[in-house]
């Protein structure tokens, strides 16, 4: 069967091989991931670059069935933390050579919230020395907004598209213009064109979800030209509508291992883009992103939002790290690194080598 494994990867990957090397196990799986450390190893090294987050806002307009801080949901105690304590965090990111941080919040587009960024931006900019690097997550804008916030000071845009099926998509939103999967498509193509280093990603084991499915997300993303990628297993808010449907979601299990299976195959798909091992896997397996790690992520995100709010910023349940302080975080991502036999790449804004390949004219 190895040579059979082997065989597959040398070839081309369409949805047919991808479906099948997706629901790889044991010694087979090991292969896979063997070949994806290789890649990862020859294009990008041993560095794992941090990303301090801060999940700044739990308000949202959207009503994604899936999701947490939906803006249906009755039972969250909504925040906005101040600017000040905003920038204390990029401050905090800065001075531990964290070198980048990450600006999260619920999906607005109103102009308060669209001029509160911009000024943020420019503010976060000054107080370090235009030092830090600044990625945004902060959902579907106008192409005119996207250019503000570039030219402000954020220069990556992480935008999920969590599914790139879009019978899926539409069976997990609700059917109205503010949830339209070639709207967020567009803004794939639109974050491109202002100049963004442009990321995006899906959930994995979702109701309905097929593992062909998921090969067609690896192929979108190769064909989208994606410069960094942040996915992980799907789980479940009790308070949310899809959790109706939770007798058809995937045994956990099966979730964190094709999720593993997914970094392992993109990694080889994308030599050399910015992969997330993102928190979801350390909420299924305490050693969730140092797996990650070791077979194609290169990126760890901190979570630097003061601690009297993490608990409100609940996408799904059992979120792992919502009562440490900024320090503690910081503390434990590099003692998941070094476990991981990597090594921190402090210092360093760790832009993709993909987006720099991409954007060097020719000579």
């Amino acid at each position: 069967m190895s040579n059979n494994i082997n065989n597959i990867l040398k070839g081309d990957l369409g949805v047919r091989e991808l479906a099948y090397l997706l629901q790889l196990k044991g010694a087979d799986q090991k292969l896979l991931f063997s070949k994806a450390q290789e890649v990862q190893l020859a294009n990008l090294g041993r560095k794992v670059f941090y990303r301090g987050l801060v999940e700044f806002s739990n308000v949202c307009a959207k009503d994604c069935f899936y999701c947490g801080i939906r803006k249906g949901n009755k039972e969250i105690d909504r925040y906005n933390i101040e600017d000040e304590h905003i920038v204390n965090a990029a401050k905090f990111a800065w001075e531990n050579k964290y070198s980048s941080m990450v600006l999260q919040a619920g999906e607005r587009n109103d102009s308060a919230f669209i001029d509160r960024v911009t000024k943020l931006l420019k503010t976060i900019k000054q107080e370090t020395n235009n030092e830090l690097g600044i990625t945004i997550s902060l959902g579907e804008q106008t192409a005119d907004t996207y250019k503000k916030w570039f030219d402000s000071g954020a220069h990556r845009y992480l935008l999920r598209i969590e599914t790139s099926s879009p019978v899926l998509y539409k069976q997990l939103h609700p059917d109205n213009q503010m949830h339209d999967y070639n709207e967020r498509v567009s803004c794939l193509d639109s974050l491109r064109n202002v100049g963004y280093q442009v990321g995006t990603g899906v959930m994995i084991g979702l109701p309905w979800q097929t593992y062909e499915d998921l090969a067609r997300d690896l192929l979108f993303m190769k064909e989208r030209d994606i410069d960094m990628c942040g996915m992980g297993p799907y789980i479940e808010h009790e308070d949310t509508p899809l959790y109706a449907q939770k007798e058809m979601l995937w045994p956990i299990e099966e979730r964190f291992n094709t999720s593993l299976n997914m970094i392992a195959l993109l990694r080889i798909l994308m030599k050399d883009i910015n992969i997330a091992a993102t928190t979801a896997l350390q909420a299924i397996d305490p050693m969730g992103r140092e797996k990650a790690l070791k077979i194609g992520a290169n990126v760890i995100m901190p979570n630097i939002t003061p601690t009297t709010h993490r608990k409100d910023y609940q996408l799904y349940q059992n979120k792992p790290c919502t009562d440490e302080g900024a320090e503690d975080c910081g503390n434990c991502m590099s003692i998941r690194i070094e476990m991981a036999d990597r090594e921190p790449g402090l210092g360093e804004w760790g832009d993709s080598p993909h987006f720099q390949n991409r954007t060097t004219p020719l000579k």
